[in-house]
């Protein structure tokens, strides 16, 4: 990815230390903002509130940058952006979207939010064309974004129609929480087994994928709760049911994903630990969520310890990403300086 870099030197001037170290920063970076903003929506539902603004706002913070890197790659260096489209860490851009809009739903701010919701479905066929375009056999956990992005619209679609009683929101929501599940079993079907004891993070998407199901079926339980009617008593039944089926099997695979940190520990820092961090998250989140959607009030500890859990690793890959960018933006500025040193005066 030295398109950005080529750029700048092609015109005479040597990039700036920070350009050079953005421009080599892959899409699945969009997980960061993913990480933080479930977090943040997590600590909501706990009733940190404190804790959950400072994670929205870092969040926001990243976002921003990395919706600004977009626009900017698509309207001026359309290569780099098409190649970087057809990886599925590009879905990140959809999913960090959908839960940054489901944490201003739940803040009240419903036109913020279903701004979002519309600019997540304008990119998700897009996006989701391009990756899967691209998908082949043994893939990484990344293959699993497919469902993420396509059960992040139905997170935030299910949670603006609670919040603003609007039923046909609701049942929209529904196509793609049954879509998401199919696109995970297709991706079951892709993804290498051999990730869960040699990946460098991104394995752990592979029970992300479940958790952020599972909270979608949460979220269209909730709705049908506010007094709207969406479908009668059997559908309610198996969404029910699916969606307890769905956090059974997205807490087995965080169950062996652990296992499999302990037995291979790979404790290196690598910007895909973010999609380690947003697992974490997401479960916290769904198990909270799926206590409250049905009413079993022993899931809400396990759910708050989750969230500690998920807290604790979201500050070490935070603390990983730091010490990794100081020594990227040093190197940067080393060959900056170089590139000063031996051009003509």
């Amino acid at each position: 990815m030295s398109s950005g870099t080529s750029s700048g030197t092609s015109s005479g001037f040597p990039p700036s230390p920070l350009r050079a170290w953005w421009a080599q920063r892959p899409p699945a970076a969009g997980a960061a903002v993913m990480a933080t903003g479930i977090l943040s929506v997590a600590l909501h539902m706990t009733g940190h509130e404190v804790l959950s603004r400072i994670a929205l706002f870092l969040a926001c913070a990243a976002w921003l940058t990395l919706a600004a890197n977009f626009v900017y790659l698509l309207l001026v260096e359309r290569p780099q952006w098409l190649t970087r489209a057809g990886t599925p860490g590009a879905l990140t851009a959809v999913a960090a979207t959908t839960v940054l809009g489901t944490r201003f739903s739940l803040h009240g701010w419903t036109t913020l939010a279903a701004a979002l919701l519309a600019l997540a479905a304008l990119l998700w066929p897009v996006l989701l064309l391009l990756v899967v375009q691209h998908w082949g056999r043994r893939m990484p956990g990344t293959v699993f974004l497919a469902c993420v992005a396509t059960e992040g619209l139905a997170v935030l679609g299910a949670t603006l129609s609670a919040v603003t009683s609007t039923p046909w929101l609701a049942h929209a929501a529904l196509v793609p929480f049954w879509l998401g599940i199919v696109l995970y079993l297709i991706a079951l079907f892709r993804f290498d087994l051999r990730q869960v004891a040699r990946g460098s993070g991104d394995h752990w998407v592979a029970g992300g994928a479940l958790a952020i199901s599972a909270l979608a079926g949460a979220k269209l339980l909730a709705a049908a709760g506010t007094g709207m009617y969406l479908w009668n008593y059997d559908d309610s039944a198996v969404l029910h049911d699916v969606t307890v089926f769905l956090l059974t099997l997205d807490l087995a695979w965080f169950v062996v994903l652990l296992v499999a940190e302990i037995v291979w520990p790979r404790v290196r820092y690598d910007v895909r630990r973010w999609s380690t961090a947003f697992p974490l998250g997401m479960t916290a989140a769904a198990t909270l969520s799926v206590a409250a959607a049905i009413d079993v009030a022993w899931l809400d500890t396990p759910g708050r310890v989750l969230l500690w859990i998920a807290v604790v690793g979201w500050l070490a890959v935070a603390a990983g990403a730091v010490a990794q960018a100081r020594a990227g933006l040093r190197s940067a500025g080393a060959d900056a300086s170089a590139v000063r040193s031996t051009a003509p005066r």
